[in-house]
């Protein structure tokens, strides 16, 4: 071959766009370069491109000798590419050139392996936990930031998991690997943890029970962990770590110091190795921040180094008097994680989880007030501010200030109808294990709802959803009890579901029970439609009503969780909810097998 063609096929061959070379009816492949063999060896291993599969246009171009062209994602969720087919004659044959490159004529093509950085970054995050619990004598924070790189994001981790009686697990992980199969890994490893740490917490158990996880699952093999359980009113710690970087404490002094972790090999690595689990004492005040390595390695410099910018960073971001304030402290992690962080780019992963002690606890908040409708502004005026100083963020304060004036105001409306108005007292209070528990007490008579009450009597419906639970007593007066878990949300909450369903679910009010008939498909959207027509038939689940399924052609794992809800809170109140399903149909056959019969009456 002349220096000419050879030079232009040499260029050809490490081009960054894929090109085949075609000939005959079957599309077999005369040439292909570099590029094109990494993607498959012929057109008829490459996907759909714009809705059309990319053999089907070369077969068109080789059967009208037309040309064709075609912009679109190569994989789902991948840069877009542009697909051209040229028309080319070899000899006799109908031949064609197929050239695949990057819709904008530089972004690189996806290969073998590669996911673009934000399909890992957004798998990552919707792995990490949606929320972390809200205590009163601990406040907690955590932030994750992806490796500048993909082929190096996706594989930190860290986690919080109520254990109950006032303990916590705090965890902090690295699996092995990048990119989607490291969040898989990573997926595995917090499920196995959760697990084996509701069932025995203890350090030296659950790190033995990851270690069994990990040799079994070689894409898990050689992660690392830290483990720790705080009993969060004496501040105890108790901890092990499997090849993860020790934890650093700052007490409330403003010293500091790296927790004594003995080190170990990473899961799997060693079966059999012993768990050293050591002790430290979190005092009121003192503040653990435990990290991924990548928070502290990177090229070049001693590892001590990056030990020391560590304890600088989160030193200088304790200092700031506004740092533990309730509505800053959720942002204390990502502070801390982005003083870490350089102009040149994260080599790896970074996560942060910190927990800090309070110095003085939350004390209980009790109001005790005259049930008129004057005394409901300083109601919501003190609660308000409780809640705040909890760390409670705006939507779930208002969820809970909301619920607590329908009982006020039932209280003062109906509680002394025809009296002299008298006492209401309101009470608040968060156990060790953050849920909030908020009474409304009166010493008047309680009045069941009207049957049928139009626009008005909606109070208890309203509460029931915007609480996880509530009970109405009316012995010695009424009182409302309100119980929800308090957690510390994201910044953005996740989007739900919209759109049209074909479902029918109504309320008929002929007989004499109200009685909830649905029809059609109950799924994920109708579920929630299905929920607030049973709470709107009950009063909020304070008197009876039937469920009629006798017409739903499909009953999803979401309309399942609200009957199970629902007949959770009749149980509560003291009736039992009546369910009709045919014998013998799919929906009664779901009720059955979820086990549901044992908490319904089934007809």
């Amino acid at each position: 071959m002349d220096e000419g063609p050879a030079a232009l096929v040499a260029a050809l061959e490490d081009a960054p766009s894929a090109l085949w070379f075609v000939t005959g009816p079957e599309q077999h492949t005369v040439w292909a370069n570099a590029r094109a063999r990494e993607l498959g060896p012929a057109p008829d291993d490459l996907p759909v491109v714009g809705g059309r599969p990319v053999a089907e246009i070369v077969a068109s171009v080789l059967r009208t000798g037309r040309p064709e062209t075609l912009s679109g994602s190569l994989v789902h969720g991948g840069p877009p590419v542009t697909v051209s087919v040229r028309p080319l004659a070899a000899g006799g044959d109908p031949g064609a050139v197929l050239v695949v490159e990057g819709g904008d004529g530089a972004a690189p093509l996806p290969g073998d392996g590669e996911t673009p950085p934000d399909v890992v970054a957004e798998a990552q995050h919707s792995l990490l936990p949606p929320s972390l619990p809200l205590l009163p004598d601990v406040r907690l924070s955590g932030s994750y930031h992806p490796a500048t790189s993909e082929r190096a994001a996706g594989g930190d981790w860290y986690d919080v998991v109520p254990l109950g009686h006032g303990r916590l697990a705090l965890v902090i992980g690295d699996a092995v690997g990048s990119g989607v199969p490291a969040a898989a890994a990573m997926s595995r490893l917090r499920g196995a943890m959760r697990s084996s740490a509701l069932r025995d917490p203890a350090p030296a158990a659950v790190l033995a029970a990851l270690d069994d996880f990990a040799a079994q699952m070689d894409d898990v093999q050689g992660a690392s962990v830290f483990y720790a359980v705080l009993d969060v009113a004496t501040g105890g710690l108790s901890f092990a770590a499997a090849g993860h970087p020790a934890p650093l404490l700052v007490h409330a002094d403003g010293s500091t110091g790296y927790l004594p972790v003995t080190a170990r090999p990473p899961l799997g690595t060693l079966p059999g190795a012993a768990t050293p689990v050591a002790r430290a004492e979190l005092e009121p005040g003192a503040t653990l921040v435990l990290y991924s390595d990548g928070a502290v390695a990177a090229p070049g410099p001693p590892p001590s180094e990056g030990l020391g910018r560590l304890t600088e960073v989160a030193r200088a971001a304790l200092a700031d008097p506004d740092a533990l304030d309730a509505e800053a402290v959720a942002g204390l992690a990502a502070r801390i994680a982005g003083g870490l962080l350089t102009g040149d780019g994260r080599p790896d992963d970074v996560a942060v989880l910190v927990a800090h002690r309070r110095a003085r606890s939350v004390e209980p908040l009790r109001l005790d007030l005259t049930a008129v409708p004057a005394a409901l502004p300083a109601v919501r005026r003190r609660l308000s501010a409780w809640l705040t100083t909890l760390g409670m963020g705006e939507q779930d304060r208002v969820g809970v200030m909301v619920a607590v004036g329908e009982a006020c105001a039932n209280a003062a409306e109906h509680a002394y109808r025809g009296t002299e108005p008298g006492p209401m007292q309101v009470t608040a209070a968060v156990d060790v294990d953050g849920v909030l528990t908020v009474t409304v007490h009166d010493e008047g008579t309680w009045r069941p709802p009207d049957r049928d009450p139009g626009d008005r009597g909606r109070g208890l419906l309203i509460m029931r959803q915007l609480v996880d639970g509530m009970v109405v007593r009316g012995e010695h007066g009424t009182t409302v009890t309100l119980r929800t878990r308090l957690r510390q949300t994201p910044d953005e909450e996740p989007e739900h579901p919209a759109g049209g369903t074909d479902a029918s679910i109504v309320v008929d009010r002929e007989g004499e029970g109200p009685v909830v008939r649905a029809a059609g498909d109950v799924d994920m959207v109708s579920a929630e439609q299905l929920r607030i027509r049973l709470l709107e038939a009950s009063h909020g689940g304070t008197v009876r009503v039937e469920l009629d399924l006798g017409e739903v052609t499909l009953f999803s794992s979401a309309a399942v969780r609200v009957v199970l809800a629902v007949a959770a809170i009749a149980e509560a109140e003291g009736w039992r909810l009546v369910v009709h399903a045919p014998a013998g149909g799919v929906t009664r056959h779901i009720l059955e097998v979820s086990g549901l019969e044992r908490l319904v009456e089934l007809r």
